[in-house]
């Protein structure tokens, strides 16, 4: 048996106004699609914004259902979008807002499981990073310079 350890490195931007300029548009688009979200049952609205390498901004924001499995984050909904759209376009960047209408949500909120999961595979599939940048409502805004540091031991077409 041997001791394996995973580190990830993460920066941490105290507000949207520190981050470069290009990203602060890309994070105000999440921001703009996030008010677009359908979420009556949860109150929870996110919108993600995705660049790609041909210069293109592709949005998302959740959808929700009284089924509630029938749902869909944002992430998911811009990447299938982006990938439906643009199949020979890589992923650059993406962008994440959430909030929610109960409380103001302060604290980064990061991509689900299933949203990193899927996610991962355009990474891997494109060979190419993707740098992922997300935050709550207000405060700060964390960044990784790749979706694989979100979820360093991936499912992946390698094992199938």
């Amino acid at each position: 048996m041997k001791n394996v350890e995973i580190k990830t490195q993460i920066v941490v931007y105290d507000s949207v106004e520190e981050l470069p300029y290009s990203v602060q548009e890309l994070m105000n688009k999440a921001i703009e699609t996030k008010r677009n979200a359908y979420a009556p049952y949860s109150k929870f609205k996110v919108g993600a914004a995705l660049l790609l390498d041909n210069g293109k901004v592709i949005t998302g924001n959740n959808q929700e259902n009284a089924a509630y499995p029938s749902g869909m984050c944002a992430e998911r909904v811009a990447i299938w979008k982006a990938s439906s759209e643009y199949p020979n376009s890589k992923v650059i960047q993406l962008a994440i807002s959430a909030s929610s209408s109960t409380q103001i949500t302060k604290e980064p909120v990061a991509p689900c499981g299933a949203c990193r999961q899927t996610l991962s595979e355009y990474e891997i599939k494109q060979d190419n990073k993707i740098e992922v940048f997300f935050m709550g409502e207000v405060g700060k805004v964390i960044k990784t310079n790749s979706l694989l540091d979100l979820l360093p031991i991936a499912f992946d077409k390698s094992f199938l």
